[in-house]
Protein backbone atom coordinates (compact mmCIF):
# COMPACT_ATOMS: atom_id res chain seq x y z
CA UNK A 1 0.00 0.00 0.00
CA UNK A 2 1.45 3.35 -1.01
CA UNK A 3 1.49 5.86 1.83
CA UNK A 4 1.46 9.61 1.27
CA UNK A 5 3.02 12.26 3.49
CA UNK A 6 0.61 13.83 5.99
CA UNK A 7 0.48 17.60 5.69
CA UNK A 8 -0.43 20.32 8.18
CA UNK A 9 -3.82 20.50 6.42
CA UNK A 10 -4.29 16.77 7.12
CA UNK A 11 -3.66 17.27 10.84
CA UNK A 12 -6.11 20.19 10.79
CA UNK A 13 -8.67 17.90 9.11
CA UNK A 14 -8.23 15.32 11.86
CA UNK A 15 -8.73 18.10 14.42
CA UNK A 16 -11.93 19.23 12.64
CA UNK A 17 -13.33 15.69 12.89
CA UNK A 18 -12.32 15.50 16.56
CA UNK A 19 -13.91 18.87 17.35
CA UNK A 20 -17.14 17.78 15.65
CA UNK A 21 -17.51 14.55 17.63
CA UNK A 22 -16.46 16.19 20.91
CA UNK A 23 -19.06 18.92 20.50
CA UNK A 24 -21.88 16.62 19.36
CA UNK A 25 -21.16 13.34 21.16
CA UNK A 26 -24.26 11.71 22.58
CA UNK A 27 -24.21 8.21 24.04
CA UNK A 28 -26.00 5.71 21.75
CA UNK A 29 -26.57 8.47 19.16
CA UNK A 30 -23.31 9.92 17.84
CA UNK A 31 -19.88 8.43 18.52
CA UNK A 32 -18.08 8.89 15.18
CA UNK A 33 -17.25 12.18 13.50
CA UNK A 34 -15.81 12.78 10.04
CA UNK A 35 -14.34 15.67 8.12
CA UNK A 36 -13.71 16.07 4.42
CA UNK A 37 -11.55 18.64 2.69
CA UNK A 38 -12.87 19.84 -0.65
CA UNK A 39 -10.30 20.58 -3.37
CA UNK A 40 -11.02 24.30 -2.79
CA UNK A 41 -9.68 23.87 0.76
CA UNK A 42 -13.07 24.14 2.48
CA UNK A 43 -13.66 21.61 5.29
CA UNK A 44 -17.05 20.00 5.94
CA UNK A 45 -17.68 17.85 9.00
CA UNK A 46 -20.52 15.80 10.48
CA UNK A 47 -21.33 12.96 12.88
CA UNK A 48 -22.85 9.56 12.26
CA UNK A 49 -26.49 8.92 13.10
CA UNK A 50 -27.19 5.89 15.27
CA UNK A 51 -30.56 4.15 15.20
CA UNK A 52 -32.02 1.46 17.44
CA UNK A 53 -32.44 -0.64 14.30
CA UNK A 54 -28.82 -0.94 13.15
CA UNK A 55 -29.40 -1.02 9.42
CA UNK A 56 -30.98 2.44 9.61
CA UNK A 57 -27.78 3.96 11.09
CA UNK A 58 -25.75 6.15 8.75
CA UNK A 59 -21.96 6.50 8.94
CA UNK A 60 -20.26 9.84 9.60
CA UNK A 61 -18.41 9.66 6.28
CA UNK A 62 -21.69 9.26 4.38
CA UNK A 63 -23.34 12.13 6.28
CA UNK A 64 -20.29 14.33 5.65
CA UNK A 65 -20.23 13.55 1.93
CA UNK A 66 -23.98 14.17 1.70
CA UNK A 67 -23.66 17.46 3.57
CA UNK A 68 -20.81 18.59 1.29
CA UNK A 69 -22.68 17.65 -1.87
CA UNK A 70 -25.91 19.24 -0.60
CA UNK A 71 -24.00 22.49 -0.06
CA UNK A 72 -22.84 22.38 -3.70
CA UNK A 73 -19.32 21.11 -3.08
CA UNK A 74 -17.58 18.70 -5.44
CA UNK A 75 -14.06 17.47 -5.87
CA UNK A 76 -13.08 15.90 -2.56
CA UNK A 77 -9.42 15.85 -1.60
CA UNK A 78 -9.14 14.04 1.76
CA UNK A 79 -11.49 12.44 4.30
CA UNK A 80 -10.99 11.20 7.86
CA UNK A 81 -13.21 9.69 10.55
CA UNK A 82 -12.59 9.55 14.30
CA UNK A 83 -14.22 7.66 17.17
CA UNK A 84 -15.13 9.40 20.42
CA UNK A 85 -13.20 8.07 23.43
CA UNK A 86 -16.31 7.10 25.39
CA UNK A 87 -17.14 4.50 22.74
CA UNK A 88 -14.05 2.53 23.83
CA UNK A 89 -14.00 1.48 27.48
CA UNK A 90 -10.32 0.50 27.40
CA UNK A 91 -8.61 3.22 25.40
CA UNK A 92 -9.96 6.64 26.42
CA UNK A 93 -8.66 8.69 23.50
CA UNK A 94 -10.07 9.89 20.21
CA UNK A 95 -8.85 7.51 17.53
CA UNK A 96 -8.75 7.77 13.74
CA UNK A 97 -10.82 4.93 12.29
CA UNK A 98 -10.95 3.33 8.88
CA UNK A 99 -14.10 3.66 6.75
CA UNK A 100 -16.39 0.64 6.47
CA UNK A 101 -16.87 -1.10 3.13
CA UNK A 102 -20.00 0.87 2.20
CA UNK A 103 -18.26 4.17 2.94
CA UNK A 104 -15.26 3.09 0.89
CA UNK A 105 -17.61 2.50 -2.03
CA UNK A 106 -19.29 5.88 -1.50
CA UNK A 107 -16.00 7.77 -1.24
CA UNK A 108 -14.76 6.06 -4.39
CA UNK A 109 -18.00 6.72 -6.30
CA UNK A 110 -17.92 10.46 -5.57
CA UNK A 111 -14.16 11.02 -5.61
CA UNK A 112 -12.09 8.15 -7.03
CA UNK A 113 -8.83 10.00 -6.33
CA UNK A 114 -9.67 10.96 -2.75
CA UNK A 115 -7.12 10.47 0.01
CA UNK A 116 -8.24 8.71 3.19
CA UNK A 117 -6.50 9.15 6.53
CA UNK A 118 -6.50 5.93 8.55
CA UNK A 119 -4.64 4.28 11.39
CA UNK A 120 -2.56 1.24 10.48
CA UNK A 121 -0.69 -0.64 13.21
CA UNK A 122 -0.70 2.39 15.49
CA UNK A 123 0.49 4.81 12.77
CA UNK A 124 -1.69 7.52 11.19
CA UNK A 125 -1.26 7.25 7.43
CA UNK A 126 -2.79 8.69 4.25
CA UNK A 127 -3.68 6.47 1.31
CA UNK A 128 -5.74 6.76 -1.87
CA UNK A 129 -9.24 5.31 -1.65
CA UNK A 130 -8.48 2.72 -4.35
CA UNK A 131 -5.85 1.23 -1.99
CA UNK A 132 -8.68 0.45 0.44
CA UNK A 133 -11.01 -0.83 -2.27
CA UNK A 134 -9.15 -3.07 -4.72
CA UNK A 135 -11.09 -4.53 -7.63
CA UNK A 136 -13.96 -2.10 -7.11
CA UNK A 137 -17.32 -2.91 -8.67
CA UNK A 138 -18.12 -0.60 -11.57
CA UNK A 139 -21.33 -0.29 -13.55
CA UNK A 140 -19.54 -0.98 -16.80
CA UNK A 141 -18.32 -4.35 -15.43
Amino acid sequence: MEKYQLTQEDFELIEAAKEKIISLYEDDRHHVGAAIRIKSGKVVSAVHIEAYIGRVSVCAEAITIGKAISDGNKGFDTIVAVRHPYSDEVNREIKVVSPCGMCRELISDYSPNCFVIIEDKGEIIKVKIHELLPLKYKREN
